[in-house]
């Protein structure tokens, strides 16, 4: 990156399984990138994350000296994911674990021993830490940040013990943390048990335990209380941000087809979930633009005088909703996930499917998070000018553009050819308030 340019950081959202749309789009940008000729070098010096979005953050800032080495193993990874590979989903885990909750939820009150014995979630994601150990270099951080090829790295969670949401961060030695209403950041050296937090789904996952000023406290994942995820980013001197979503931001028009029956546990637990993990990143959007709009009306000189200042966002969320696509693919849980989820209410396959919402958090199955990495370079190929504006990178007009990898999708119609939903503006932040970022 030219030291010129503008410095640009890179927002990861959570959504579990759904986080596979982001490496799509992340593939779909070396491309881009080939076809203009731009200097090699990281794109993102400043990267944050939260839940599932927090690991693939922390991957690719551990490969920040070759960014397309990183992107090339995410690819590698979510091409070939398994849900054994992130959570046990054999008999003898899933008894220890998912069946005691849901039979504790039940009839266990009236059972002593549950009493004693009390599952703390409704899987055990033990083998994503093993996974995370072998694949994320999380011991490479400081070293890049140190020789200049990351700026800063932010994971964000939610502790349980204070409510307060938190931004734990490794930067350059210039950046400070900050406080605003419920939520903080604190210098740290990002490891493992971050990670773990972050993407620990309520009620799915168990909480991790984390030092906050040398107290222990449990945390949850980054997506709960999350009121402002463009935020970190900014704080940590972005001054352009691409932020990759992991959800529709607004539904097509017309009328939906919907069922009149009384919604069952998994319908309700896959629409709280979707608040989670979808609605704050859209309410902050729609807080930047507001703010870009009172930016607009201030005269020159006080907009001068003033704190806020111009933050150009590049917004790539899925064209579909990943609901139906997971619908699609509830077959390929293996049989013990499917018979847990059957308890809560999820059944059916395609457009008879309920509870699909829930599914697509816990699908780390290929089959699913190769259709979602399909459509993530699907929609952000097709603003390949667009994207390459944001970067200011220049198309290389004596070479043909990049095939769209995609294009086996569309025919085969798993994909259908809507246009993508992005969002490209100018915003204000404020960060010397409380209503800032």
């Amino acid at each position: 990156m030219e030291a010129s340019a503008p410095v640009t950081g890179l927002i990861l959202t959570g959504g579990g399984a759904r986080a596979a749309y982001q490496v799509g789009v992340l593939r779909a940008l070396v491309e881009i990138r080939r076809h203009c000729l731009a200097p090699a070098g990281n794109p993102f010096p400043v990267i944050a994350g939260t839940s599932a979005g927090a690991i693939n953050a922390a991957a690719l800032a551990g490969d920040a000296d070759d960014f397309e080495r990183g992107v090339d193993k995410l690819v590698q990874i979510w091409e070939g994911f398994h849900a054994d590979q992130v959570y046990r989903a054999d008999s003898i885990g899933v008894i220890r674990t998912g069946a005691r909750w849901l039979t504790m939820m039940s009839i266990g009150w009236v059972i002593a021993r549950w009493r004693r014995l009390k599952p703390r979630s409704l899987l055990d994601n033990s083998p994503l830490a093993g996974l995370l150990e072998r694949v994320v270099r999380l011991e490479r951080i400081p070293e890049l940040i140190r020789d200049g090829h990351l700026k800063a790295l932010a994971v964000s969670a939610s502790s349980y013990s204070s409510g307060e949401h938190v931004t734990f961060y490794n930067a350059a030695c210039e950046a400070t943390g900050w406080v605003r209403s419920q939520r903080r950041a604190v210098r740290d050296h990002i490891g493992l048990p971050h990670l773990l937090a972050s993407s620990a789904i309520p009620f799915v996952f168990p909480a991790k335990q984390l030092m906050i000023d040398g107290e222990p406290e449990w945390f949850g994942d980054g997506s709960m209380r999350q009121a402002a995820p463009i935020s970190p980013a900014i704080h940590l001197g972005a001054e352009r941000i691409l932020v990759i979503g992991a959800g529709r931001m607004h539904e097509p028009p017309g009328k939906r087809q919907v069922s009149a029956d009384y919604p069952t546990m998994a319908q309700i637990a896959g629409h709280a979930l979707s608040n989670i993990f979808l609605d704050a990143l859209a309410v902050d959007v729609e807080r930047l633009q507001r703010i870009n709009r009172t930016l607009e009306l201030l005269p020159a000189e006080a907009r001068e005088k003033s704190a806020l200042r111009p933050i150009e966002v590049l917004l790539i969320a899925p064209s579909q909703r990943l609901d139906d696509i997971a619908a699609r693919h509830l077959d390929a849980l293996p049989l013990t996930i499917r018979a847990l989820l059957r308890g809560l209410g999820v059944s059916g396959q395609g457009s008879d499917a309920r509870g699909a919402a829930l599914a697509s958090y816990l699908l780390f199955e290929a089959d699913f998070t190769r259709e979602l990495m399909a459509l993530g370079e699907q929609d952000t190929l097709a603003r390949r000018d667009e994207v390459a504006r944001f970067f200011g990178w220049v198309p290389h007009r004596t070479s043909a553009p990049p095939a769209e990898p995609a294009a086996a999708a569309l025919a085969s119609g798993s994909i259908d050819p809507v246009a993508p939903e992005t969002v490209h503006y100018f915003a204000g932040a404020l960060a010397g308030s409380a209503a800032g970022p």
